[in-house]
């Protein structure tokens, strides 16, 4: 049995509710909890559940993260955004392309070639930009 719409709950009596009630919540209802109450209950339900349900990925990944099983991904880079750092007193504005990054009118193929050219010694690109830690974690 699925649980019925809220609509449908507002014409269900006592006795039709008891059966949506220990089907939800695997046991029988409270002995003096009134038609109204447990319909109030059930509604509530009925919209949290909707509330809870999203992709497998997702629950699978909060369960990895939950025992610790796996670190945060970075966050992703869209096309089109853009990254500001300041170094020595000037701020480098890079833009996210398709395939690499743009910094003063220049294609490059990684970050880590950006952060190279602004400081002049070899940098990772993501921490320059301060997109990822040294553990390789956002």
């Amino acid at each position: 049995m699925n649980a019925p719409s809220i609509e449908k709950l507002k014409d269900m009596s006592h006795a039709e509710l008891c059966p949506v009630w220990i089907e939800t919540f695997k046991k029988q209802p409270p002995k003096r909890l009134s038609a109204t109450l447990m319909r109030r209950i059930l509604a509530h339900e009925i919209q949290a559940g909707a509330s809870r349900r999203f992709p497998k990925r997702n629950q699978k990944r909060l369960m990895k993260l939950a025992r610790g099983d796996a670190r945060p991904s970075a966050p992703g880079l869209v096309a089109g955004g853009r990254l500001i750092r300041e170094w020595n007193g000037a701020t480098h504005e890079v833009e996210v392309l398709e395939k690499g990054f743009s910094w003063r009118g220049q294609n490059y193929r990684s970050l880590s070639a950006i952060a190279q050219a602004i400081t002049g010694t070899r940098w990772s690109g993501p921490r320059f930009f301060g997109i990822s830690t040294r553990e390789g974690s956002a």
